[in-house]
């Protein structure tokens, strides 16, 4: 299946259906007097966030919804039946902007989640509704009310706990296959990684979800390279892993790249909590390392965790070292939702 993460969207609302002018005529029944039914609303357009869907790759296809027009009012007071909704199924953590793709209008995050875009118009009064004692015939109706139209943006985020960082060729990939059941491509050429991946990371009796990015490169935040249109599928995550590969000549310079790129997108992505990791341990010797984890610290002022995502060294570690900050922030979230919900107390 093809990642899509931004689609343009037109919607239009339903017309109101219009009034009937309609006269009652049935035999042995004089002057039956007028009986036209009101016409029924236009259909509305809504959006809901949905289970099992991971993509707005359906938006690339089919980008115009329009809803049905209400049914015309009929004689014998019969009023027109409403026309027939649409609603657009996104998947959680979809945001929907206005049409200058700044202005957000909703951020659905939970399945079920769901929002009115836009309204169907009513139905138009039948001459019925206009039989006054002056006026016993009235012969006019409303026509029905026209429907709402707009184009807008939907946005996909993905809803993950943790999240990935590094230049092209850290090892992010490397790192997502060894500790969940995700199959990222993995070569040993930049940019491997084209669009993010998403895998559940099993640790002891719990578990996060863990997201995987394109590589960030000097100038991402200008398009250079991918560019950070992905960054936004990390700014839900409570913590950063950031990888940095030790093999390289620069461990330090490298990390200072990423940092800036973050800076530079912004989003509070760089005050997010972060965890430091020195992949590809197996690729050099230990003198070497000892002296990049030392300059690291003395440069940074963190020491960093050591791991190798190829061999697995201290894998499992640093997962529970992400746990731990997760679950942190599971429990600041609950403890918010349950604060929200306390009444008034005297």
């Amino acid at each position: 299946m093809k990642f899509l993460d931004q689609a343009r969207v037109f919607i239009r609302s339903g017309n109101g259906g219009g009034g009937s002018v309609s006269f009652r005529r049935e035999r042995y029944i004089e002057m039956g007097g007028p009986d036209g039914g009101d016409g029924g609303r236009g259909g509305h357009i809504y959006v809901e966030a949905v289970n099992g869907l991971n993509t707005l790759i359906d938006y690339r296809y089919a980008q115009h919804f329009k809803a049905d027009t209400g049914v015309h009012g009929m004689g014998s007071n019969c009023t027109g039946g409403a026309g027939k909704d649409i609603t657009l199924k996104v998947p959680t953590g979809t945001q929907i902007f206005e049409q200058d793709n700044e202005t957000m209008i909703a951020d659905l995050v939970n399945v079920g989640d769901k929002i009115q875009l836009a309204k169907g118009g009513n139905g138009g009064f039948g001459n019925t509704r206009f039989k006054t004692s002056k006026n016993r015939a009235p012969r006019h109706a409303n026509p029905g009310e026209l429907g709402e139209e707009r184009w807008i943006w939907l946005r996909l985020k993905l809803i993950a706990d943790a999240g990935l960082a590094g230049l092209p060729n850290a090892g992010k990939s490397t790192l997502l296959a060894q500790v969940s059941a995700a199959k990222p491509k993995i070569a040993d050429y930049p940019f491997t990684t084209l669009h993010p991946q998403l895998g559940v990371v099993e640790v002891g009796d719990n578990g996060f979800v863990l997201a995987d990015i394109p590589g960030l490169i000097e100038g991402a935040h200008e398009g250079v390279g991918i560019g950070d249109r992905f960054l936004g599928h990390v700014e839900r995550c409570a913590v950063l892993l950031h990888l940095v590969d030790v093999t390289q000549p620069d461990p330090v310079g490298d990390y200072r790249t990423v940092r800036a790129e973050l800076d530079a997108y912004d989003n509070g992505l760089v005050d997010k909590l972060e965890i430091i990791g020195l992949n590809k341990i197996d690729a050099v010797d230990e003198d070497e390392l000892a002296e990049k984890a030392a300059l690291f610290k003395k440069e940074i002022g963190v020491e960093p965790l050591l791991l190798s995502a190829a061999t697995g060294q201290n894998v499992r570690e640093t997962m529970f070292k992400l746990l731990a900050l997760v679950d942190e922030r599971r429990a600041n979230d609950l403890k918010c939702d349950d604060e929200e919900d306390v009444g008034w107390q005297p």
